[in-house]
C-alpha cells in the first residue's frame, strides 16, 4: 500500500493539506464541556492555520458505545456550528483497513500473537514479552507490536518536550484484542494517515498514548504529526470531566453560552454572544495558543 499512490486506501491521504486538523469523539457517552473545549480548540487552531476541520467517529470498541451518543456527538456539533470540512467517517466501518495493516505488520516480523490472559498477567501494566518468540497463530489471540529499548520524543505545542520508552513503561502492546476488538491506538495512526491529519489537538489525558502513536508511525513509514495536549476542565472532586466520572452532557439549548464558556477556559478573548457561527468566526481570527492556561489542569471546575 505504502508504495502504490493508485491504491484505494490513499484516495484520502492524497487530499493532504498543510494543516488538516480533526476532532475524534467516541461515542462511549454524550459530549460533555471537556469534549466542546477540544473541538473548539482543534477548530480554532486548523481555521487560524487556514486549514481544513475533520470530525470523525472512533467507535471501534464496541460494546462499550452508549446507546444514542452518536447521535448526540452530531446533534451537538450541529448546535455549536462546528462542521466537518470532509464527509464524517465512523471506524466502525473500516475494520477491514485495521486487518490490512496488521498483515503489513506481520510480514514484516514486527507482530505477533499474545495467549496471555488477564488472570496470568495480574498486575503488571509492563508486558514481559512472554509470548514474543512462541510463534502462536494469529488466529483467536491478541495481537501485540514489538517495541525497542529507545527513548521516543517529541515536541508539544503546549506541554514541551515529552519522551518515553515504551520498552521499560509499557512494553510491547496490544493492536487487536482477543475478542477481536482493533486498538485505539491502531485505529488512529492508520486513520489519521489516510485522512491526511498533520495536526493533532486532543486533551492532555492522551499525552502518554503518543509514543505509541509515534512509534506505529515509524514501523509503518508515516509522516509525524504536530501535536498540542490542551490542559483539561476538572470537576468539583479534582476529577476530569469525563463520562467515566459521569460529566454533564451538553444542553444544546444554551449552546451560544456554553461555547462562550468553552473559549474563555481556552483563556483565549471574549467574543460576543451571538449565533454560534459567528462567534467561531471571532475567536478564530482571535486565536492564540500563547493564551492557552499553561499545564495540564484548567483552573476552576466545571460540570
Amino acid at each position: 500500500m505504502r508504495g502504490d499512490p493508485s491504491h484505494p486506501l490513499l484516495k484520502e491521504r492524497d487530499k493532504r493539506k498543510a494543516y488538516s486538523g480533526r476532532f475524534a469523539p467516541s461515542p462511549t457517552g454524550p459530549l460533555h464541556f471537556g469534549s466542546l473545549i477540544t473541538a473548539v480548540a482543534s477548530y480554532c487552531d486548523a481555521k487560524a492555520h487556514h486549514g481544513q476541520w475533520i470530525v470523525r467517529i472512533e467507535d471501534t470498541d464496541l460494546p462499550r458505545i452508549y446507546p444514542n451518543s452518536e447521535q448526540h456527538i452530531l446533534d451537538c456539533l450541529d448546535a455549536f456550528e462546528l462542521e466537518s470540512d470532509v464527509e464524517i467517517i465512523y471506524q466502525k466501518d473500516r475494520l477491514d483497513i485495521y486487518h490490512d495493516v496488521i498483515q503489513q505488520l506481520k510480514q514484516k516480523n514486527l507482530v505477533y500473537a499474545c495467549e496471555c490472559t488477564r488472570k496470568i498477567l495480574g498486575s503488571n501494566h509492563i508486558y514481559s514479552g512472554t509470548c514474543r518468540n512462541k510463534a502462536l497463530n494469529f488466529e483467536n489471540q491478541a495481537i501485540r507490536v514489538k517495541v525497542t529499548d529507545q527513548n521516543i520524543c517529541f515536541h508539544d505545542r503546549l506541554q514541551g518536550l515529552h519522551c518515553a520508552n515504551l520498552h521499560h513503561a509499557l512494553g510491547d502492546f496490544v493492536l487487536k484484542r482477543r475478542d477481536g476488538i482493533i486498538n485505539y491506538q491502531l485505529a488512529v495512526v492508520v486513520d489519521d494517515y489516510l485522512q491526511g491529519i498533520t495536526h493533532v489537538v486532543r486533551g492532555a489525558d492522551l499525552l502518554d498514548n503518543t509514543e505509541r502513536q509515534i512509534w506505529l508511525g515509524e514501523l509503518l513509514g508515516y509522516p509525524q504529526l504536530s501535536y498540542m495536549h490542551l490542559p483539561l476542565a476538572m470537576n468539583d472532586q479534582g476529577q476530569k470531566l469525563s463520562k467515566q466520572n459521569l460529566a454533564h452532557a451538553l444542553d444544546i439549548q444554551y449552546a451560544p453560552q456554553l461555547l462562550r464558556q468553552a473559549i474563555l477556559a481556552l483563556g483565549q478573548l471574549p467574543v460576543d454572544l451571538d449565533q454560534p457561527h459567528k462567534m467561531l468566526v471571532q475567536a478564530v481570527a482571535q486565536w492564540d495558543i500563547q493564551r492557552i492556561p499553561k499545564g495540564t489542569q484548567i483552573q476552576g471546575t466545571f460540570q
